[in-house]
C-alpha cells in the first residue's frame, strides 16, 4: 500500500457484481467468450466514465485491488447466428464468467489537452467534488462489469481498507493482457489503437502503467478515425447546473 501514491484529485470506490466478463479478444474469434482473471484498465476506466465523465478530462486508473477469490462459471448462451440459415437462426455459445466479484479502484483525472476549446471548464475542485458525489450515488449511468448482462454496483470506499482474499498471497502472473484503447481525442492522432501489457498482481493489487508508458505494446487497428467534437455553448459543458 505504501507504494501507491494518491493524487490531490484521486477518487476511490468499490465495484461489485454477481458476474463479470472482461473478455479475452483471442477467445472471441469462434463466437465464444472467456473472461480474463482480472479487470482490464479499459474496463475499469469505462466503469468510472459511467459514474462521471466530461470531455474536459481523462480518467487514469492507478490501481485495482481484488477483494474476492477469483472464481469462474461457464454458461451456455443462445446467440444469433451471423449468417442464419432457413432452419437455424440461433447458435449456442459457451461463455465463461467471473462470479461474485468485488474490486477496490484508485484513480485520478488529468485534463484533455487535445480539447483546447474546453479550457474554461478546467476546474479541478468542481470536477473532483462532482465525481465523489456521483460515486456516493452509484454513478450517473448503469454500471456494467465488462459486458451488458453483468450488472455492477458502485459505492465509496478507502483503497486498501478491509480484508482481501489475496492479502499476503504474494505475486501472481496473469500473462499478456489487453490494457486499453487509444482513442483519437485522447492521443491527438486520427487512429484507433489498442494497448497490451504483461499483467501481474502482488497481494491482490494490480498497479497499472499509464497509457503512454513505454512498456506497453501498441497496435493500430483502424486508421482515419476522427475525434468527436464538443462545443461548450451547445453541449452545456460549462454550466453543470444540475450539479452546482
Amino acid at each position: 500500500m505504501k507504494d501507491i501514491e494518491k493524487k490531490r484529485n484521486s477518487v476511490e470506490f468499490k465495484v461489485r457484481g454477481r458476474y463479470a466478463l472482461f473478455s479475452d479478444p483471442v477467445t472471441r474469434v469462434g463466437g465464444e467468450k472467456f473472461s480474463y482473471q482480472a479487470p482490464t484498465y479499459q474496463a475499469l476506466k469505462g466503469i468510472l466514465e459511467s459514474v462521471y465523465w466530461k470531455p474536459t478530462l481523462i480518467w487514469v486508473i492507478d490501481a485495482v485491488r481484488i477483494m474476492n477469490k477469483i472464481q469462474t462459471e461457464g454458461k451456455g448462451i443462445r446467440t444469433l447466428k451471423m449468417k442464419p440459415s432457413k432452419n437455424k437462426k440461433n447458435d449456442l455459445a459457451y461463455y465463461t464468467y467471473l462470479k461474485e466479484v468485488e474490486y477496490q479502484v484508485l484513480a485520478h483525472f488529468i485534463w484533455n489537452e487535445n480539447r483546447p476549446n474546453l479550457q474554461e471548464d478546467r476546474n479541478e475542485h468542481k470536477h473532483h467534488n462532482i465525481a465523489k458525489r456521483m460515486i456516493e450515488r452509484g454513478g450517473r449511468r448503469d454500471i456494467f462489469l465488462g459486458t451488458r448482462e453483468c450488472q455492477g454496483y458502485v459505492e465509496p470506499c478507502t483503497f486498501g481498507e478491509g480484508q482481501s482474499f489475496y492479502d499476503g498471497y504474494g505475486k501472481l502472473d496473469f500473462g499478456f493482457m489487453l490494457h486499453g484503447i487509444n482513442y483519437p481525442d485522447e492521443t491527438g492522432e486520427n487512429n484507433l489503437g489498442v494497448r497490451f501489457w504483461h499483467c501481474g498482481m502482488n497481494d491482490g493489487i494490480i498497479l497499472f502503467p499509464p497509457p503512454g508508458d513505454e512498456t506497453l505494446k501498441t497496435r493500430v487497428v483502424r486508421k482515419n478515425v476522427n475525434m468527436k467534437e464538443f462545443t461548450p455553448s451547445v453541449n452545456l459543458l460549462l454550466a453543470d447546473k444540475e450539479e452546482e
